[in-house]
């Protein structure tokens, strides 16, 4: 069952760079029809809310307001992007301490129920989405991250432009961690039905340098952040992608991270698998044919998001 109209409303819980980007792509999609932003400075949320009021005039009708904790509880969807940044030289793991403190006390200030949806996007994001789900203790289809959902559109797009096709025309998907161990399943990549390489022979174009296409999905983030400091634009909607599933019910296949349990052998951390998306949140993950070298590099991934686990003493 689709989310009603009364609980069309979505809390952003952080309004940096990410969580006010995410506010002006939610509002202006018309999806929601109350958009709450809570923050610890709470000049800085009211500013954010203020300014995408103003805009009432050229969107569809929406409530826009700086709220605190408590308007989280009876939100459809509550989106974490709270947190520190990452900086020019640092991974999303060197984030992880700090982030894991501040996601542990806004938690505790929401008490949150199996009625809400708890989307993570802060970094280090798999880990953090692990630590929310035990933290919460609601049930794995009611939390999730935006896990791989914007690096699945990078290669996409990469892939698009080498091709010469529209992005919406090309299926490729990335897995695992949402960092430096995800994994591109060049098995499953396709155009029109067809591999990506007999799609280049077809089409006349050079063979694609996978190991070249590899780092370039893997690096967009550092190349991004060492040019203008921060990425927010795409991955704000990739959130808003997310929701747009939820809100609709629509039974979309993304890429988010949630628990992973005894699929390719794994469990006990969150990871991006394929998943179905819709009202009821993070369906159960689908476990694709990998070819034996993408099976082995997703279990290497986890094996990283495990050990960072275990740092947190959860």
């Amino acid at each position: 069952m689709a989310l009603s109209i009364k609980n069309r409303k979505i809390a952003v819980v952080g309004v940096g760079a990410v969580g006010a980007s995410t506010a002006f792509a939610l509002a202006v999609s018309g999806l929601a029809t109350e958009l709450a932003l809570v923050d610890v400075h709470k000049a800085k949320a009211e500013g954010e809310a203020m300014d995408l009021a103003h805009a009432a005039a050229f969107i569809k009708p929406i409530q826009i307001y700086a709220g605190n904790f408590e308007d989280c509880r009876d939100a459809g969807i509550i989106i974490f992007t709270a947190g520190a940044g990452q900086k020019p030289g640092e991974t999303r793991m060197d984030l992880l301490k700090t982030n894991y403190r501040i996601l542990k006390d806004c938690l505790t200030q929401m008490a949150l129920t199996d009625e809400n949806i708890l989307i993570i996007a802060s970094n280090p994001l798999d880990v953090l989405t692990y630590a929310a789900l035990k933290a919460t203790g609601l049930s794995p289809e009611r939390v999730f991250g935006s896990g791989t959902v914007l690096d699945s559109s990078r290669f996409r797009h990469i892939l698009s432009e080498h091709c010469g096709v529209a992005p919406r025309n090309v299926h490729a998907t990335v897995v695992g961690e949402h960092g430096d161990s995800e994994v591109m399943l060049w098995s499953l990549a396709d155009i029109a039905g067809t591999r990506i390489d007999h799609f280049c022979e077809l089409v006349g174009v050079p063979p694609i340098k996978r190991e070249e296409v590899d780092k370039q999905v893997r690096n967009a983030g550092y190349e991004i952040i060492s040019r203008k400091g921060a990425t927010y634009y795409a991955v704000s909607l990739a959130i808003k992608r997310i929701c747009e599933s939820v809100i609709r019910d629509e039974n979309t296949i993304l890429s988010v991270s949630g628990l992973v349990d005894g699929h390719y052998g794994i469990d006990g951390c969150c990871l991006s698998l394929p998943s179905i998306v819709n009202s009821r949140g993070r369906g159960y993950p689908l476990e694709l044919p990998l070819a034996a070298e993408e099976e082995a590099a997703l279990r290497r991934s986890a094996e990283v998001l495990r050990k960072a686990i275990a740092s947190l003493n959860l």
